[in-house]
């Protein structure tokens, strides 16, 4: 197994060479962080630029590696995360959570893809019931989400064929148990970039 080093270096030669981060950042700017030995500065810059070209599952695996070795948990969790996506695709919406006096949750959770909620995306059983599927979620911009607040979040679906059908402007809900406990309108999917 490669050090957390030789694995950034190595992310690197997986991007455009002439690739460019939307806040203007690029793989020079990675090399001279490489050069300080600013190694997490590096990995934040590679993660940048990958939001604007995408990567393959191989480059996240990389990263999240060098997280992992790094010690950085939330990162090597989002580099994880970004490689399911490229494998199976992307899920964007808007969520809101029911407040606690609507029957919502009663407290905040962490918004780094280790709930696993249900969800309904408009299947129905073969007795005409509501069918409800698993999807790990990611917040977006944020550490948590607690009950009254909206965001932007990624699904990852345990089944990503039973989502395919959905589109932009689709409304689902999340359940924690039967109750909705929140509202999600798609706003963006994406499909996998392999």
């Amino acid at each position: 197994m490669d050090d957390a080093f030789t694995l950034i270096r190595q992310a690197v030669g997986v991007l455009p060479q002439d690739a460019v981060a939307d806040n203007g950042q690029t793989i020079a700017d990675v090399r001279d962080d490489i050069g300080r030995q600013e190694w997490e500065m590096a990995l934040d810059v590679l993660i940048e630029i990958a939001d604007s070209h995408p990567a393959p599952i191989a480059f996240w695996e990389k990263l999240a590696e060098a997280a992992r070795q790094l010690m950085l948990d939330r990162t090597q969790r989002w580099c994880q995360w970004r490689g399911w996506e490229a494998e199976h695709g992307t899920i964007r919406a808007t969520l809101t959570l029911l407040g606690a006096d609507e029957g919502g949750r009663q407290a905040a959770f962490a918004g780094d893809g280790r709930l696993r909620p249900l969800w309904d995306i408009g299947n129905r059983t073969a007795h005409g019931h509501h069918d409800l599927y698993i999807a790990r979620l990611w917040v977006e911009f944020a550490t948590q989400l607690g009950p009254g607040d909206s965001a932007d979040v990624r699904l990852a679906p345990l089944q990503p064929e039973s989502w395919r059908h959905l589109k932009r402007g689709d409304v689902i809900t999340m359940h924690e148990g039967r109750p909705v406990t929140g509202i999600a309108e798609i706003i963006e999917v994406l499909p996998a970039r392999g």
